[in-house]
C-alpha cells in the first residue's frame, strides 16, 4: 500500500493502484481518521490492517504527513 501525502491528507492506494481514500486530521476528534474514496470501496482484511496501523501511527507521532509549501 501507497501512501502518498497531498496537502494536509494522504491518499491511500493499494498495491493495485486503485485509490481507496484518505487519511486526515479531524480537529473535533482530535485524531487522524480514514474517509473511503466513495461508497462503493471495500477494503480487504489486509488494507483495513495497514490503514489501522497508520492511523495508529501518525495519532502516536510513529508517521507525520508532510506539510506542503505553497510560497
Amino acid at each position: 500500500m501507497l501512501f502518498f501525502p497531498i496537502q494536509q491528507e494522504l491518499d491511500c492506494i493499494s498495491d493495485d493502484g486503485r485509490i481507496l481514500g484518505k487519511i486526515k486530521f479531524d480537529h473535533a476528534k482530535g485524531g487522524h481518521i480514514f474517509i473511503a474514496a466513495n461508497e462503493s470501496i471495500i477494503l480487504s482484511d489486509s488494507e483495513g490492517a495497514i490503514i489501522a496501523d497508520r492511523l495508529l501511527g501518525l495519532d502516536l507521532g510513529k508517521y507525520t504527513i508532510s506539510m506542503q509549501d505553497d510560497d
